[in-house]
This record gives C-alpha cells, structure tokens and sequence, in this order.
C-alpha cells in the first residue's frame, strides 16, 4: 500500500533534510552560454548561427527566468562555468545581486570524463577564480554534462565545495566519504533536464527533436507526484538559452505554479539544502566505489 502525500508531511521530522515537507525542489539552471558549442570544437566560434544560439542564453533567456522566479520570490541555484563568468561578467553578477545561489560548473564545460586528471585539475582551480574575480564563492559543483570521473568528488572538496550534483544513483541526497572530508550529493537525473527536451542544434549536434512544452510539463508533473509520495528531491535542471524561449519559460511558471498548488513541496537552493542533509544523521554515507571491467569480458575501451 503506498503512502499519501499527506501522511509524508504528517510523520515528516523537521529535523530531517525535508524538514516536514513531502518533497524538497530544488530550481537548478545552468548558463553555459557558448561553451557547450565551443567544447565540441574551437571551430564553432567561427559559426555565428551557433554563438547567436547560445548567446540568447544571457540575452534573453536569462532576465526571463529571473523575472519568473521574482513573481513568486523563489530563489534557486545557477550554475555557471568559468568562462561564462569571464565573457559575461554583468549578466552573471546580477545572478547573485538578485539573491540567488551560484554554484560551480567547470571553466570551459568539457566533460571530464574526456580529460586528463591534470586538466579536470585545472577545470576546477580556473572556473573557481574566474567566479571569485566577481566576488563569487560556490558551495556546490555539477560536472558538465554529468560527465563526473572518480575524481571529481575528491577534487570538489579538495578545493573547498561543500556539494554536488552530479550522479544519478539515488533520489534522495546523501554524504559521499572523500579523501578530503564528506561531500553531500545532491543527485540528478536525465528525466529533469530540459535539454533532453528542447536541445536541438544541427552542428555541432546538440540534441535530436524539439518536444512540445506541455510534454515536458507532463513528465516533470509526474516525477514530481512521485517524489511527494516516496519522499524525494525533485530537482530540475534548466538551461536559460533553452527554457528561457518564450512558450518554455510560459510553462516553467506553469510548474513552479504546479509545485506551489501542491501545497506540501518546499523550494530550496542548494546551498540549503546541503545544510539540511548534513543535519540530517539517518542519510547514507558511503564511499565512491569504482567498477573494476574485468579486461576478458570487456576488451575494448
């Protein structure tokens, strides 16, 4: 027999990471502007359609949403590579003026599973200057694309993050145990990114079709409801050059709107949240394990 929405609230320990909350929803956004196009290839700066595409992100898509999240006085949390901060430093300084979190998202978004250790190094010391030369210092990192490496979460806490989100293995956070002290993980999944929804770009290829707002609103809807019943994260993770088009940014006001009518879902930022688990001792702390390919079974890389 599953439990309602409303029992989780009741038997809900405010001492826990939802407090008495059936769910907690964290409003993630990431401002990658051009560098998802340039990680594909230097060439790319040559295409101006492209750059144009991605320029919409601090343009236009960006001052939408944060005009959505003022109509109802959310904040939420963006996460912003490096070189963002570098090219868009005005733009990227009123994120924080506004009183939202901005968390850590790399220098330049190439996925780390592609890169030497000594580059995911310098991915993560080069983002966090180029924020802090804006007077920005990050609790949380989300590897580009997800594309986390074993590394990753020992290297977020060696340069002093307190969270990420960047794994998939759960719907509730917990503490990863590092060489440098414990990292709360914040775990996402596909199902809640826009990209894989509205991403469309013929070269480089940056995603496949272009689905219609009210699919989206849909299956968000539903995973949403889920998390209310079995006592999750429903964390949405958002591109402002993608969401922040005009019928996108009409229906994520639609689901802030659905998350509010539910009447038992509390919005958090990251930087909150990860508060919450810490206090929260009935959360799982494990280790990263890596997965050892026996090279029999699996001869090719």
């Amino acid at each position: 027999m599953s439990i309602s929405a409303e029992d989780h609230a009741a038997a809900g320990d405010e001492r826990s990471w939802r407090g008495g909350a059936a769910a907690i929803a964290l409003l993630t956004f990431a401002v990658d502007a051009e560098t998802p196009v340039l990680a594909a290839g230097r060439r790319y700066a040559e295409h101006a359609m492209a750059m144009s595409h991605q320029a919409y992100d601090l343009r236009k898509g960006l001052p939408r949403l944060l005009g959505i999240l003022d109509e109802f006085g959310i904040k939420a949390t963006f996460f912003v590579p490096g070189l963002v901060a570098e090219r868009w430093p005005e733009p990227v300084t009123r994120i924080a003026e506004r009183g939202h979190e901005i968390a850590h998202h790399s220098y330049s978004h190439r996925p780390s599973t592609g890169l030497r250790p000594s580059e995911e190094r310098m991915e993560f010391e080069r983002g966090l200057e180029a924020l802090d030369r804006l007077g920005i210092r990050p609790s949380g990192y989300r590897s580009p694309m997800w594309a986390a490496t074993w590394r990753s979460a020992g290297l977020a806490r060696e340069f002093g993050l307190s969270y990420d989100t960047s794994l998939m293995d759960d719907d509730t956070p917990y503490v990863i145990e590092t060489e440098h002290g414990p990292l709360v993980e914040l775990p996402a999944h596909w199902s809640l990114d826009d990209w894989e929804q509205y991403a469309y770009l013929p070269e480089p290829h940056l995603g496949y079709v272009i689905e219609p707002p009210d699919k989206a609103l849909a299956l968000w809807t539903a995973e949403l409801d889920g998390m209310r019943e079995w006592g999750g994260l429903f964390q949405l993770t958002a591109h402002s050059f993608l969401s922040g088009r005009p019928g996108r940014a009409r229906n994520l006001r639609t689901l802030i709107e659905t998350v509010l009518d539910r009447g038992d879902v509390e919005f958090r930022t990251g930087e909150q949240l990860c508060s919450a688990v810490l206090a929260d001792r009935t959360l799982d702390s494990r280790k990263l394990e890596p997965v050892q390919a026996d090279p029999e079974i699996y001869p090719h890389w």
